[in-house]
């Protein structure tokens, strides 16, 4: 499995050269550093942790400071581990680039979805309501909370409360596109989470690995000098003089 850290800039659409028209979230990844790698042998598993927003050492505690010195970085603000199959393969305080997933890849995305403060149950639940009419006093209420025995509230049950703010995991997206330069993948479809939240890519655990990459219609931009010609404009002389002697006059 391989995977890096971004962000969620916003989502856009992408046209094929069929005609058809996929919608993608632009994920923005900075080059991802290899902090610390974990081994069968010492942790009893292989593993890597993945670091990426530099952090001041004034704001570090020494435990982060002498954590990132290990590696020759500086403190990083986010850290995700990522379990990995080849070890070897990774280097201490080396870079992950977009250029870890090509285009066609399935991935995983986990983000952080957002939150909707406090919501009752049919926002949070999508349950439905009671009558509104003929004298019905049961419109929003939650009903009835427990049983006849054992007579109290069964663990589980689904009741009003803080909604959003939770782990969340989308399965299956196709990769669209990779630009190492401008540092940004595309993904088609939706991800958890704001704008500007923190997003991790993995590969996919579950359905098809890959598929073939689709044909994006690309544009390409030149830049024309335009020239504006402008006639000058040329007044008539008699005409103002014409008009300043009956003004005088």
């Amino acid at each position: 499995m391989k995977g890096i850290l971004g962000r969620k800039i916003g989502m856009t659409e992408k046209f094929t050269t069929d005609g058809k028209v996929i919608p993608v979230t632009v994920i923005s990844v900075e080059p991802n550093v290899i902090t610390q790698i974990k081994t069968k042998e010492k942790d009893g598993y292989d593993a890597i942790q993945l670091g990426i927003v530099d952090k001041k050492e004034k704001h570090a505690t020494k435990q982060e400071i002498g954590h990132a010195k290990k590696a020759g970085v500086a403190p990083k603000r986010f850290l995700k581990e990522i379990r990995v199959e080849d070890i070897a393969t990774y280097e201490l305080g080396s870079t992950i680039k977009a250029d870890t997933f090509n285009i066609g890849e399935k991935v995983d995305v986990t983000g952080t979805s957002k939150g909707k403060g406090f919501a009752g149950v049919i926002k949070r639940h999508n349950q439905s309501r009671g009558p509104e009419t003929h004298g019905s006093r049961y419109h929003r209420r939650p009903g009835s909370m427990g049983t006849m025995r054992p007579m109290r509230v069964l663990k589980g049950k689904k009741l009003a409360g803080h909604m959003g703010c939770e782990t969340v995991t989308i399965q299956n997206l196709e990769i669209i596109d990779v630009n190492v330069n401008e540092n940004y993948i595309l993904v088609s479809g939706n991800v958890p989470g704001a704008k500007n939240s923190l997003v991790l890519i993995k590969s996919a655990v579950k359905g098809n690995k890959k598929s073939e990459p689709k044909e994006l219609v690309k544009y390409e931009i030149t830049e024309e000098t335009v020239v504006d010609t402008v006639e000058p404009v040329t007044e008539d002389v008699t005409e103002t003089k014409e008009i300043e002697e009956t003004a005088e006059v």
